[in-house]
Order: structure tokens, then sequence, then C-alpha cells
């Protein structure tokens, strides 16, 4: 047990948990004061988070934050060789928004769901293309430069970090929050990792004002 809790691997990765730790806690401080409706997963930030953006969609073309039009964006940042927190939360914004199409048409016509990855290495075009469908057919992936990704995660506050495998692999920690955010391109709620899909739906409705 000795040897296991002193490997490299061991350290590298308890390091990287308590970054993310670190990181999503001063985000919570910076983010605070929930919403007033229905459970308590809806922050509201309070300092600017967020920006325009210049990246590749999963259809190889070049888009920006305002190649949405008049639509609110629910941006998630994540990567899709991530074992278990981006499909968990992507199938939450999925499933929000389905709701929404099925429930409130009016309001779902006016989101655009968003993934970024902060893997740009490996998540090409091609791989964000067939991640993206397992969530919603309106759900599009984006990714660019190691530099642009630097930019957008930057402007939201989104902490992220390589960690390599002593296998030669590597995996990417991040922080776990979906934001949704004003045609005017002000972050006007933030949720949390431990939403469900009626949470969200119900954030963005009151957001909205659907």
């Amino acid at each position: 047990m000795q040897r296991v809790l002193t490997s490299p691997l061991f350290i590298a990765l308890f390091a990287g948990l308590l970054a993310a730790a670190a990181a999503g806690f001063i985000a919570y401080q910076e983010f605070a004061q929930s919403r007033q409706t229905g459970a308590d997963t809806v922050m509201t930030p309070q300092v600017h988070i967020g920006g325009p953006f210049s990246l590749i969609d999963h259809t190889g073309a070049r888009v920006t934050d305002r190649s949405y039009g008049d639509r609110h964006l629910l941006v998630y940042f994540g990567f899709t060789y991530c074992p278990d927190v981006c499909p968990t939360d992507l199938a939450v914004m999925g499933q929000a928004v389905s709701l929404l199409d099925e429930e409130y048409p009016e309001v779902a016509e006016q989101v655009q769901p968003l993934f970024i990855s902060v893997d740009p290495g490996r998540d090409k075009p091609p791989e964000l293309a067939a991640y993206v469908e397992n969530f919603h057919p309106r759900m599009v992936g984006l990714t660019g430069s190691d530099t642009e990704i630097a930019d957008v995660a930057s402007a939201y506050r989104v902490y992220y970090a390589r960690q390599d495998l002593e296998d030669g692999d590597y995996l990417m920690d991040h922080s776990a929050f979906t934001y949704l955010v004003s045609p005017e391109g002000a972050t006007i709620g933030i949720f949390r990792h431990n939403s469900t899909p009626e949470d969200v739906a119900d954030g963005i409705r009151a957001k909205l004002g659907g």
C-alpha cells in the first residue's frame, strides 16, 4: 500500500484531483448566488464570464460565438475520451434540451447546445461529430488550436490540465460546469455537475422567461 501511495502515477492523479477541487471551489465562490426556482442547481455569476471565440465545428467549418444568431448558448467544456463526467453531463444537457423540445418548443428554439473540447490534439471534427450525435441532434462540437482553446477556456474561467498515465496515454482534468450564455455574450446561469435534466430545463426556462 505504501508503494502505491507514493507512486508517481498516484501522486500525479492526486495532485490533479486537488487542483480540480480547488478550481471548482474558486469557481463556486465567484459564480455563487443561486436562482430562485426549484432545486438549488443554477448559479448566477458575480463576475464576468465568457467572451467571443473563433473555433472549428464538427463539420470542419470556422464558427464564432455570433454564428448562432439570437440563440442562447448552452456551453460545456470536456473531451471525447472522458470516461464518466463528460458523458454524464452531456447526457443531462441533451435530455434537458429534449424536454424543452417536447414541452416548451418556443424556449428550446432559443437554445444552442455546444460542446467545446479541451483536448484539441485528439478531438478533431470527425471525432466530435461521432461523439455529439449521442447526446442531441442539435448539439455542436467545437475544437481549435491549443491557443484558441486556451483563450476560450480562460474567458469562461475553465480549469483543465493534461494528466499523463503510465501506459503512455493521458486524460484531461477539467472543471465541470454548464454555462447558459445570452446572445449578447453574458453568462446568465451556471449549472453544477449534479444537476438533473429537469433542473437544467427549469433553469433555462426561468432565465429565458418561458
